[in-house]
């Protein structure tokens, strides 16, 4: 894509890509911590729900204080979306809420934006960017969290003409990790209540990536925007290190552990008594491919390629993210080239909400990372005939009858106000991209 000499250009120009961030947390500090040193790039205007806060976070990664003088610190997001100074705005509240109500704003007023809120995405994702496309603007993944860092392995390899097998992401997972809690947390993470604190770490955020929500949520992301499956039981997490990517994530048919070939998954970097896996991927992402013929498959010996015993499957990975330390890649796509890296296009997986124990009638859930239910991926089609409950939708509503422990929560079990717009805009995107 050559963005930086096309920075440069811009540089010379004196014409800076104004970008707008809505959220100042752990992931915005790190974005903020590189715009000193990337040129004609320009954070023109920050609105948090702290703005005093987000300024102090500033000061915090580097910025220098005429930086900070000559930017906008607002609480109002609806008003940095509309101002004429910010061309890319950036989506990194996590709230599902928020994140659809900002990206319909950014059409509206003809806003790229970078959606660092996967959880809004995969509330409403296809519908989002197909509004977005329709008013010429771009609606993207956000580089440097995973599903936008698999997207892009998952474009080189049908752009090379390979045949995706899997994609996906590393983790620390054991099945325990579902009956989680923001109590329990800290305990997995070998930290205490007090490091943690001390770190600004939040304890239900840090518990949606334990407890196996954050896994369902990204990958639901990737099956959407890159034509993917999710196997009919959800994510299996199994052990896998990066030499033995090949060999495990392969179709059954084939001797491997997928359902299909095509299929999304989450592999763990601890064997199921809680031995470390070698060669771990547990802050990676990876992208299983296939050897079109027999030529293709005897190039990956010659080359060197890690492979199954038959020779046809092969894996590319990246041991590492870096979060918002990358996120630069997408602004620059979207201002520079108009493009996504990565964006929805269908609806093929959902995540829904399972309890993590019994739940009582008239009990409220507490949403992604909480206390009462995680999310769990599933194919669309299944989530559709269950009726299921939305991950994303399942913060501050009622339950109307009792809930089993690992049941899976129906729209039929809860109370809530179907007029706010996070639910009328699930329906609408139903209502386009199923047969329903």
């Amino acid at each position: 894509m050559y963005l930086y000499s096309s920075l440069l250009q811009r540089q010379a120009e004196k014409r800076p890509i104004r970008v707008g961030l809505i959220g100042a947390g752990k992931f915005g500090s790190m974005f903020l911590s590189q715009v000193p040193t990337t040129p004609a790039l320009e954070v023109t205007r920050i609105a948090d729900l702290d703005p005093a806060r987000a300024a102090t976070q500033c000061r915090g990664v580097g910025w220098a204080q005429e930086r900070i003088e000559a930017t906008r610190f607002v609480d109002d997001s609806a008003d940095l979306i509309a101002s004429d100074d910010v061309d890319v705005v950036v989506e990194a509240t996590g709230d599902p809420a928020a994140g659809i109500k900002h990206a319909l704003l950014c059409s509206e007023h003809g806003k790229h934006v970078v959606m660092v809120n996967v959880e809004a995405d995969v509330l409403a994702g296809p519908y989002l960017a197909q509004k977005a496309r329709q008013a010429g603007v771009v609606y993207s993944m956000a580089y440097g969290d995973q599903p936008a860092l698999t997207m892009e392995m998952i474009d080189w390899a049908r752009s090379c003409g390979f045949r995706v097998v899997a994609a996906g992401k590393g983790t620390k997972y054991l099945p325990i990790y579902h009956a989680s809690t923001p109590d329990t947390v800290w305990s997995h993470y070998g930290l205490t209540a007090e490091q943690a604190a001390a770190a600004g770490m939040r304890s239900q955020m840090f518990n949606s990536f334990l407890d196996g929500t954050k896994s369902g949520i990204e990958m639901a992301a990737i099956a959407n925007a890159a034509d993917l499956q999710a196997a009919s039981a959800g994510l299996m997490f199994p052990p896998c290190g990066a030499e033995d990517l090949a060999h495990v994530l392969r179709p059954r048919r084939k001797g491997g552990q997928l359902e299909f070939s095509g299929q999304v998954e989450v592999v763990s970097s601890l064997e199921r008594d809680g031995r470390p896996v070698p060669r771990d991927l547990r802050w990676g992402v990876f992208c299983v491919f296939e050897a079109p013929n027999d030529y293709t498959a005897d190039c990956f010996s010659q080359y060197g390629m890690n492979t199954d015993q038959s020779g046809r499957y092969s894996a590319m990975f990246k041991p590492f993210h870096l979060i918002g330390l990358e996120l630069n890649i997408s602004i620059l796509s979207a201002a520079l080239c108009g493009k996504a890296t990565g964006s929805p296009i269908t609806f093929n997986a959902d995540v829904v909400s399972v309890a993590k124990r019994d739940l009582a009638a008239g009990e409220m859930l507490d949403g992604e990372g909480g206390y009462t239910v995680w999310g769990r991926l599933m194919p669309a089609a299944n989530s559709i005939a269950a009726n299921a409950l939305p991950i994303g939708l399942a913060n501050e509503v009622k339950l109307t009858c009792a809930i089993k422990r690992g049941e899976v929560v129906s729209l039929d079990d809860v109370e809530a106000d179907r007029s706010q717009q996070s639910w009328q805009v699930r329906l609408s995107m139903l209502g386009t991209f199923t047969d329903n």
